[in-house]
């Protein structure tokens, strides 16, 4: 991808993660903001909306910084098993152990109500959901059935890493961003796994034209010699 492709791609998803992150947390956490409309407070209120924002940039980079993460790991696991096949069972695995790690260890010790269940219950569904989504979508781009399972693969793995990252250190409204955070990632990461190959096709038609320019700058040049 040449650098000028690249910096609108990850433009796209730096505003994508902070569109997502604000409209999301307006919607988790009205609670938080009701007041200061209350009030009449909107430059607190224009602020916190801000804040979400920024928050949502630093998702978008978490998720981009993952994204090449996960271009590495792909090309390598195909590179160990010498099949796509068996890498692809391998996946199947590794999506398993995640999803059960997600419930069994990540949900369960916070579920203490039926209502805890519900809500964690409702993003595991978002979750396998949108990657399913997606998933369905790239194999319809790209016309090549064997991504279905590598596309799910990094929406549900590579984004609860992610989403486990980014809840690491904090101790304040823990289960508000447990349901915020994840918003921001699975729709920067659904950009990131469908956009690619068109940035990647306009990189390449990029550097077509500017190979025949300079033909026709050298071929200029020799005749302006000759």
């Amino acid at each position: 991808m040449t650098i000028r492709n690249w910096v609108k791609f990850a433009f796209w998803a730096l505003l994508i993660g902070g569109l997502v992150n604000a409209v999301a947390s307006l919607i988790i956490r009205w609670d938080f903001y009701q007041p200061y409309l209350t009030n009449g407070e909107i430059t607190e209120f224009l602020a916190a909306v801000i804040w979400n924002i920024i928050l949502g940039f630093t998702m978008s980079v978490m998720a981009q910084a993952g994204f090449f993460a996960y271009l590495t790991l792909h090309q390598v696991g195909v590179n160990i098993f010498r099949s796509l096949t068996l890498w692809n069972w391998v996946q199947v695995v590794l999506i398993l152990v995640v999803l059960v790690d997600i419930i069994v260890f990540r949900f369960a010790p916070g579920a203490e109500t039926a209502v805890d269940w519900i809500i964690y219950g409702t993003l595991l569904v978002v979750l396998v959901g949108a990657a399913i989504l997606t998933a369905i979508k790239k194999v319809k781009m790209t016309q090549k059935p064997h991504v279905l399972i590598s596309t799910m693969f990094f929406m549900i793995v590579v984004t609860s890493l992610e989403w486990i990252i980014a809840l690491v250190g904090r101790q304040d409204n823990i289960d508000v961003y447990v349901a915020l955070l994840l918003f921001p990632l699975v729709a920067v990461n659904a950009f990131q796994i469908l956009m690619l190959p068109k940035y990647n096709s306009q990189s390449e038609a990029d550097r077509k034209k500017l190979e025949e320019r300079r033909k026709v700058r050298k071929e200029t040049t020799n005749v302006a010699k000759a």
